[in-house]
Parts: structure tokens; C-alpha cells; sequence
């Protein structure tokens, strides 16, 4: 009824507060494969990813990273961004098959010339990078040719890339990450078959083996 008062209910519990440490770091982040786009220019190989998204069926709407936000091509507008926002961390991950197009062997240097400028400009703003080695977009030969990572050859190819990584960048980048999310990309890689390369065969085996490799 108009006016009638509503039963009291049970006492709402306190959200607890929760605070960051003073020294806690901040900062925003992406994915190569998910913000790069460029997917043929500057020499870059093609990733696991580029075949999957490619592939009819295997991404809702038919949706592609072709483009994507076109960071390589608008690179110096996210930066100043950055800036804007204040953000003194940026995460972000570097494409295997921008670097080294086959996974190995030779060294696409347009590639560490578009990272090289993009640190040193992150540098310029005051923006600290933390440089993921690997977020998911295994260069396709290394697919094609070792299973990926079933292949103790495809972490042998890893270990030179990141070397190479280590020498063409170490002197400005102090924050490194190796591999993001393993377990995730070998449950839903090798076991799920819900990303590249979409495995089922053996899911209670190949993606203890991709995780250990």
C-alpha cells in the first residue's frame, strides 16, 4: 500500500577496502596480433593466428586482424595518447613474425626498426615499456613444419628470438614478460581446439606437452 513501510531486510555486509601499495604500477596494454594490424607490410610473416582468422568458421562474424587499430600505421598517435592519459607503463607484446618472418633464421630488420622507434618514442614521453616476447601468434611455420609447440624445436626457436630480442632492445627495455597466459594458450590450443591450432586429438596428453615445451 502508499506509504507502507518495506520490511526490513538482512544487514548489507561493508564492501572491504582494498588499497594499493604506494609503489604499485599502472598502466594499459595490448596485444600485437590484437592492435598492429599490417598484417603484409613491413615485411612481417604470417602468424597462427592469421591462418586461423582466415580459416571460414573459425571466428564469429568471419572478423579478421588484417587492420585491426592499425598501430603499426598510427603508431605515433597512440604514443602521444599515452601521454595524454598519463599512463607510465605501457604493456605491449612484439609480433615473432614481424621479427623473424620464418621463426628463425633471418631477421626482418623493418620489423625492429617499427619497434625500436616505438620504444624510444615511449621513452620520449616518459612511458616505461614492458615488453611481452609472446602473446599467442606463433609464426606459422613453425606450425607447418614442428607442430608448434608439441616440438621441443619450436622453444630452441624461441630461445634464439628472444636472444635476439634481449641484444636489439635490452638497453631500453627493463620489464620483460616471456609468455603470456601458457596455460591458457595450451588448454585452448591443444585441448579445446578453441584458438590456433585448434587441436583435439589428444587433449588429456598435447597440451601438458605444449605447456612443458
Amino acid at each position: 500500500a502508499p506509504g507502507a513501510k518495506r520490511p526490513a531486510g538482512p544487514p548489507r555486509s561493508r564492501m572491504p577496502e582494498y588499497k594499493f601499495p604506494p609503489a604499485f604500477a599502472w598502466g594499459t596494454g595490448s596485444s600485437a596480433y590484437q592492435t598492429e594490424g599490417g598484417w603484409q607490410s613491413g615485411g612481417r610473416g604470417l602468424s597462427i593466428w592469421d591462418a586461423w582468422s582466415h580459416t571460414p568458421g573459425r571466428v564469429a562474424g568471419g572478423a579478421v586482424a588484417d587492420a585491426a587499430a592499425d598501430h603499426f600505421g598510427r603508431w605515433r598517435d597512440d604514443v602521444r595518447l599515452l601521454h595524454r592519459m598519463g599512463v607510465p607503463y605501457y604493456r605491449l607484446s612484439l609480433s615473432w613474425a614481424r621479427i623473424m618472418p620464418a621463426g628463425v633464421g633471418a631477421v626482418n630488420e623493418d620489423g625492429i626498426r617499427f619497434y625500436s622507434e616505438l620504444i624510444d618514442s615511449l621513452l620520449r614521453h616518459g612511458i616505461r615499456p614492458v615488453v611481452t616476447l609472446y602473446h599467442w601468434d606463433l609464426p606459422l611455420p613453425l606450425q607447418l613444419e614442428h607442430d608448434g609447440w608439441l616440438s621441443p624445436r619450436t622453444a630452441a626457436a624461441f630461445v634464439a628470438y628472444a636472444s635476439l630480442c634481449f641484444e636489439r632492445f635490452g638497453g631500453r627495455v627493463l620489464h620483460w614478460l616471456t609468455l603470456h597466459a601458457p596455460a591458457q594458450h595450451a588448454v585452448n590450443g591443444y585441448a579445446r581446439g578453441e584458438h590456433p591450432p585448434g587441436r583435439t586429438v589428444a587433449p588429456t596428453r598435447e597440451p601438458y606437452l605444449a605447456a612443458h615445451n
